[in-house]
């Protein structure tokens, strides 16, 4: 009788974490500089609906060049994938070797920041509201995950919520930490060092670093192996 295939485990080497970085080409660095003196923000967010959905070798080009003549900082060996939709670029602080994919959607404030560290991976379908948001180094954002960073007070009862103020509560990812597909983010949440948020979980509280929370609202499940000779 033949294995169920099911219960086959492959180990496979990572690619994206290991990733070597080497610095973006000089002419690619000229050209955002380039922009960033000849046109205005709006001018370069118009071009860039020209080079958003395409694959090919000048759309990836255009799509990095326009984000590092726009945003507040952007690093080296950035990948952007089709469809990447934003909000707010100027606040953005992107680090080296990111990868954001195919139709995620960043939507900053424009008296926020939205930090992304080094090696962070967005897979694709991801959103965040990112009015307040820093997302560590070497930070996993499964497909369609979601950070809520923002809600309406509901104050007063007489008026349609959406004509109540929004409260804005930072959202924070320490570094290693690694996020479920699906799952969602509520305001105000730090999610630890090290720790690992199950698919389609709703976090509305903090997590510890290394930790395992899965379930709705986020339970604890477990801490990591090895999590007590690693410190937080």
């Amino acid at each position: 009788m033949s294995a169920n295939p099911r219960k086959k485990l492959r180990i496979v080497a990572p690619v994206h974490g290991k990733r070597k970085i080497k610095p973006d080409p000089s002419f690619e660095l000229d050209l955002s500089r380039h922009l960033r003196t000849a046109c205005t923000p709006t001018i370069l967010l118009e071009h860039y609906s020209r080079f958003a959905i395409g694959d090919g070798e000048l759309d990836h080009l255009m799509r990095r060049a326009i984000w590092r003549a726009v945003a507040r900082k952007f690093g080296h060996g950035v990948r952007i994938d089709s469809g990447v939709g934003f909000k707010h670029l100027e606040t953005f602080e992107i680090g080296d070797g990111v990868f954001i994919g195919a139709q995620a959607y960043i939507q900053g404030r424009v008296d926020g920041v939205a930090r992304i560290g080094n090696h962070v991976w967005i897979g694709p379908q991801a959103y965040f509201d990112a009015r307040e948001l820093v997302l560590e180094d070497y930070v996993g954002w499964g497909p369609g995950a979601k950070v809520l960073g923002s809600a309406h007070t509901g104050v007063p009862v007489d008026r349609p919520i959406i004509e109540t103020d929004l409260e804005i509560r930072a959202v924070r990812v320490k570094a290693w930490a690694d996020i479920g597909t699906g799952a969602v983010l509520l305001p105000g949440v730090t999610i630890g060092k090290g720790s690992i948020v199950g698919a389609g979980v709703v976090v509305s509280r903090d997590v510890p670093p290394f930790a395992v929370v899965a379930g709705v609202p986020a339970r604890f499940v477990r801490w990591r192996k090895g999590k007590s000779s690693r410190g937080s």
